[in-house]
């Protein structure tokens, strides 16, 4: 039995990428004043990071209908007997939902993991999925082993404005009041794969990552407590305009955990279109046994 694993880029994975590990990942549109673009086939991130600071019209999809039974259909012609399929969260995107709407002719042969999973957690679930074929899990197995580990995961996020993630209705009302348009004042939020829900707010960049490593710690005291550091990885993301920023965040992290399997992915195009530019955030997740 092949089983084959399918994610998007809104995991960090990139259709290249994705080669190399042994996988599949699918483009995720963003439009940009009505046309679509994908990122790393007819957009690059800096084209992209440059519309939307230009404040033109950005907005993003999912792959239609069509292009995912394509996609389906060109796997299992590969010689695959199944496949695994991990988009984000429902929580957060209409990707699981309209998957889902598409399996009725695909009984037995494709299942849509929904786990509640978004960027560096997303990836890593879908490495789990991955090893969990190797090991000769079939695709139904994957699935269930996946869906009951939702729950151990945490993302957290600072960004600068709050005005991308409310334009898009990816967090809740009640973070639209945490903070006024103060200069200097980021927002922290936290999801565990639905909404980003408020947590705090200060002021600076120094302060942000200082105190989003502290409730990291909060986590792994907590949520994390029982779980062995090898079975934790810890996944560090950002929206960053200047690779440098990229680089000092991802060392403040490793530095701050120790003995931990750290890795840095930037933010997706996808989803920097909700957090907006210069977005620094940390997610948190268990592997799963195999």
């Amino acid at each position: 039995m092949r089983t084959a694993i399918l994610t998007d880029t809104n995991s960090g994975i990139s259709v290249n990428e994705a080669k190399s590990l042994g996988i599949f990942s699918m483009p995720m549109p963003v439009i940009i004043d009505g046309k679509n673009y994908y990122e790393n086939e007819t957009l690059t991130i800096d084209e992209y990071m440059k519309a939307l600071t230009d404040r033109r019209e950005v907005s993003t999809s999912m792959p239609s209908p069509g292009d995912l039974l394509d996609k389906w259909d060109e796997i299992l012609s590969d010689g695959y007997d199944e496949i695994v399929y991990m988009p984000m969260s429902s929580g957060l995107s209409s990707s699981c939902s309209s998957a889902k709407g598409c399996l009725d002719d695909y009984e037995d042969r494709v299942f849509v993991v929904d786990n509640h999973r978004i960027s560096v957690t997303l990836r890593g679930a879908v490495l789990d999925a991955k090893r969990l074929a190797d090991s000769g899990k079939s695709a139904s197995e994957i699935k269930d082993i996946l869906e009951m580990m939702r729950n151990d995961s945490v993302v957290y996020l600072g960004v600068d404005t709050l005005e991308y993630f409310m334009k898009t209705g990816r967090a809740t009302a009640a973070a639209a009041s945490l903070v006024s348009n103060v200069l200097s004042v980021k927002p922290i939020l936290r999801t565990t794969g639905d909404k980003f829900e408020p947590v705090t707010a200060v002021r600076g960049n120094r302060k942000c990552s200082a105190k989003i490593i502290e409730n990291m710690n909060k986590e792994l005291n907590s949520r994390f407590k029982n779980v062995p550091k090898e079975e934790i990885m810890i996944g560090v993301a950002g929206s960053f305009k200047e690779n440098e920023d990229a680089i000092r965040w991802f060392e403040t992290v490793k530095e701050a955990f120790p003995g931990y399997e750290v890795f840095y992915d930037p933010l997706s195009c996808s989803i920097t279109t909700h957090t907006g530019p210069d977005a620094m955030g940390v997610g948190i997740m268990k592997k799963c046994h195999i």
